[in-house]
This record gives C-alpha cells, structure tokens and sequence, in this order.
C-alpha cells in the first residue's frame, strides 16, 4: 500500500498548515495567517474536484492520526500547443512541504512521484517548478534541470 493518497476536501485544514510551512521557510515571507480563513472554502471546493486541473497528493503522519506529514500540489495550464505537445498541456507544481518532524523520510518525493504520474496521464509534457537551495537535489534527483531563460513576473 502506497503512502501516498489524493487530498480530498476534509483534508483543506491541513493542507493550508502544510502550504504555509512551505511559506515560512522562503526568505522574506510574510508569516500571515489572515489569508487562511478567505482560502479554505476555496480549497475545498478545489480538492472535491476529481477531474479539475489541480490536484494535491498528501501523505499522513503515521504517528500523529488526522495529521499530514507532507504535501506536494500542482496545477495543469494550457499553452498553445506545439510541435511535441499538440495539446499544449504543461504541469506546474507549485507546493511541496513536509512537515519539519517528519523530514528525511522519503515522504517528498513519493509525493513528487505521484503528481509526476498524474502529470503524464493527463498528456503534459513537461513540469516547471521553482526550487529552495534545500529542495534542488531532489528535484535533480526526479531529473528537472534549470532553464537558462530568466522568469519575469509582474504583480497585479
């Protein structure tokens, strides 16, 4: 039996614990948790979606029922298609984070491997993703490679 599992609705709550220990670990972070309130019904209603554009594979802390040990989410976008990608299907993940107690036990990266799974049935040919100094080895690990184009990024 796999220790990871597909985050249903009722896992909401911990999913916004585990995202925003990934957002206290990046340098410069705002440590709010106001947001959280406004952001749970909208991530339920998300994770109760079995066949959207998104999804979070989660594994539970053994020790600790009711509590997750690590998450790992990511979206599908649609850019024009190309040659090699005719549906223009492009996988992103865009939340990673296990639980400082429960790190060091492999839980990221079977995480990693079932989004990457669910990437490549859903037709994607690549995944993009940013990675902390910390996480980079396994992402080198699962074989993403830096892209020498700079990302830009404008704030609305």
């Amino acid at each position: 039996m796999s220790l990871v599992r597909r985050a249903g609705s009722a896992d909401a709550g911990e999913v916004l614990r585990l995202r925003q220990v990934m957002i206290d670990s990046m340098a410069g972070a705002d440590p709010s948790t106001d947001w959280h309130a406004d952001s749970l019904p909208v991530l339920a209603a998300r994770l109760a979606e079995p066949d959207g554009g998104f999804a979070a594979f989660v594994v539970d802390w053994p020790e600790r029922p009711g509590t997750l040990a690590a998450l790992v989410a990511g979206t599908l976008e649609y850019r024009i298609g190309r040659a090699g990608n005719p549906l223009g299907t492009v996988g992103y993940v865009f939340s990673v984070a296990t639980d400082p107690g429960a790190r060091r036990r492999g839980y990221a990266r079977a995480g990693m491997d079932a989004l990457l799974e669910w990437f490549r049935e859903r037709g994607a040919d690549r995944v993009q993703l940013t990675a902390s100094a910390e996480a980079a080895p396994l992402y080198a690990a699962l074989g993403f490679r830096p892209k020498p184009d700079p990302l830009l990024e404008l704030w609305l």
